[in-house]
């Protein structure tokens, strides 16, 4: 997020290289020219058919609330285009539950961009802080934790129609998957303050939290109407692929979005950094390995979905389809936002019509059908072999 105030508190074959959407007299990309291509043997470039009327109600929901303070806050908040990432891995369901989904992103990015401006005012100590508050405010909204103002008259109003359309289990799931995501940005802020990056497999274990991956995927359910029971739901096998998912989604965005980042000193937190440090190497050079671990969760993922299929009622099938719809919809968000192909540390304002021409390729970078010498990922391949 998945998933920012600035920075006061909150309340194919392989493919030909594709070139970034950048001037020449802008900085040029620490990693390249191109993207490399991506691996996503699922169903790609699904959007909900009500995307246009979602992304208008949720525009007119914003600022109703005065979420962004002026003109130029608005411009990159609403460059997040967090009505086409809900409606990527959302493509079918309730609208009514995917408006819900889209404005709840447009906040928790309005969240993100504080927690990773790199202000002084954003230390572990505040992000620990607001998160804290922010869940329970979650858990109960009348708890009066956060200051007053239109980012926490938001928020109430998403928590009290929340809780209005979620069963008790549902909101747990949202709840915990909220905690995910303050988790993963409270551990991620804790590293930049030490200055030191993580080892690899640290990263991979708790880095990929801040995705906010079960925060999504409840939705996904909900908008389905489908609630599997919880013995399924939690079970090894879809929680491994659940997190094997979320891995990919994260290693994904952390090439779309390393740009973005790319100012910060110390460098920031992400998949390319970690392996340009363990093995003292450029970001440019750390790319084809980052790809290549990501390649091999992918192919655990759609190996393992399949196993899971052959003995699957339709929920769970359809369960199943909707974590390759956040998979590939995410490449697609990713690759049309603003937010990513013109960052703010490059532009003033947020070009709306830039994009990442992006390919896809017929195999993985990295054929190797065994699990990675990373403790954190290689539990995964035992739900296979089990």
């Amino acid at each position: 997020m998945t998933t920012r105030p600035r920075p006061s508190a909150p309340g194919a074959s392989p493919s030909a290289p594709t070139t970034r959407p950048a001037p020449p007299a802008v900085r040029p990309s620490l990693l390249g020219t191109h993207l490399p291509a991506f691996y996503c043997p699922v169903e790609r470039d699904l959007v909900h058919p009500g995307a246009k009327r979602v992304e208008a109600r949720a525009v007119e929901w914003l600022d109703s609330f005065g979420l962004y303070p002026d003109p130029v806050e608005r411009a990159w908040g609403l460059a997040t285009h967090s009505a086409d990432f809900s409606c990527r891995i959302i493509p079918a369901g309730n609208e009514e539950a995917v408006l819900l989904f889209t404005q709840w992103n447009y906040w928790a990015n309005a969240v993100d961009d504080w927690q990773d401006s790199g202000s002084d005012e954003v230390g572990t100590g505040a992000v620990v802080e607001h998160g804290v508050r922010l869940l329970r405010t979650i858990e109960d909204p009348g708890v009066s934790l956060l200051p007053e103002g239109p980012m926490t008259r938001a928020l109430v109003d998403l928590v009290r129609r929340t809780h209005a359309v979620l069963t008790p289990l549902e909101l747990r799931r949202f709840t915990e998957g909220t905690r995910d995501w303050l988790l993963g940005a409270a551990w991620r802020a804790a590293r930049a303050e030490t200055g030191t990056m993580p080892a690899l497999n640290d990263f991979v274990a708790m880095g990929p939290l801040a995705n906010g991956t079960r925060f999504s995927l409840t939705w996904s359910d909900v908008a389905r109407g489908d609630r599997l029971p919880p013995d399924v739901l939690c079970s090894p096998a879809l929680t491994a692929l659940t997190d094997a998912a979320g891995f990919v989604v994260s290693a994904d965005n952390d090439l779309f979005s390393y740009d973005k980042d790319d100012h910060l000193e110390p460098r920031e937190v992400n998949l390319v950094n970690v392996l340009a440090h363990q093995e003292n190497c450029s970001p440019a050079e750390a790319v084809p390995l980052a790809v290549a671990l990501r390649d091999r969760v992918m192919v655990l993922f759609t190996t393992l979905r399949g196993r899971l299929a052959q003995d699957a009622d339709e929920e769970l099938r359809r369960h199943l389809v909707a974590l390759g719809h956040y998979v590939a919809g995410c490449i697609g968000w990713q690759s049309r936002a603003p937010r990513y192909a013109s960052p703010r540390n490059r532009y003033e304002l947020p070009l709306a019509e830039a994009r990442f021409d992006i390919r896809f390729a017929d195999a993985p970078s990295d054929t190797r059908m065994g699990p990675p010498d990373v403790p954190a990922l290689a539990s995964w391949w035992r739900q296979v072999r089990d």
